[in-house]
């Protein structure tokens, strides 16, 4: 995801967020890049969304393979890893998603007086970063939770060293090798549920910001115009009446 710098250590899979929107001193400039940005997340939400459902069935046909012979050969559990990989990175995407998108609400609160109080009037009063760290919070309790039922650690999910290192003790046996396609196809599935309601969530966001933008264009349309009115309103003649003419 190339749209901005790095926002949060530990998010992870997306490049880009906060950190450059707070450097950014042209108000202009700030609320286009945050605009474009906001539209590719979306878009690139509803990509990994779709990604995470191939990999739920492409694990779930492994799974099928694995009851039918005593061990998955190496080439094939090769793919598995794979896969189990890339969900990894996903789940990673996910929260980097929810960080950037919470900390693009803040920013523009912060900047601009005209968004804080359209925020203020819209009917829910909810506050998409607070939202979107509770939606990162529920993502990785869930996770955890899997983890946890099989008797592994949240920490070996977190980074792509720790879950290759997870994968390559499972595949000594085949039990070990259903374990992880089992926990797999479980965690992808959770996480097509999640990314739904984040897509949702950046969705909503976006419609509320091009909303404000409009008006906030609208706003700055109408003065201009009132400026334009003004000094350009033709000048009258005031006299009346009679002319003054000296009489002798």
């Amino acid at each position: 995801m190339m749209l901005i710098p790095s926002a949060h250590a530990g998010g992870g899979g997306i490049t880009g967020g906060a950190t450059e929107w707070t450097q950014i001193a042209n108000n202009g400039e700030l609320i286009s890049l945050v605009g474009n940005s906001a539209e590719q997340i979306n878009n690139q939400v509803t990509q990994i969304t779709q990604l995470a459902e191939q990999i739920q069935n492409q694990l779930k046909i492994y799974a099928n393979m694995l009851q039918n012979t005593a061990q998955l050969p190496n080439h094939v559990w090769g793919q598995v890893e794979s896969d189990l990989n890339r969900l990894q990175g996903i789940v990673s995407q996910g929260q980097g998603i929810a960080f950037s998108m919470g900390n693009a609400d803040d920013i523009l609160k912060q900047r601009f007086q005209s968004f804080s109080t359209f925020k203020s009037n819209l009917p829910s009063g909810a506050s998409f970063s607070s939202t979107y760290e509770g939606w990162s919070n529920t993502n990785r309790d869930t996770i955890a939770g899997t983890l946890k039922a099989a008797n592994l650690t949240a920490e070996q999910f977190q980074s792509e060293e720790s879950t290759m290192s997870s994968l390559r003790s499972m595949s000594e046996s085949a039990d070990g090798q259903m374990k992880a396609l089992q926990i797999g196809h479980e965690i992808a599935a959770q996480e097509v549920a999640q990314l739904q309601k984040l897509r949702g969530l950046v969705s909503q966001q976006v419609t509320m910001m091009a909303t404000w933008y409009q008006s906030e264009q609208a706003r700055k349309d109408l003065a201009q115009a009132r400026r334009e009115q003004f000094f350009n309103a033709p000048t009258n003649d005031i006299r009346g009446g009679q002319t003054m003419e000296p009489r002798w």
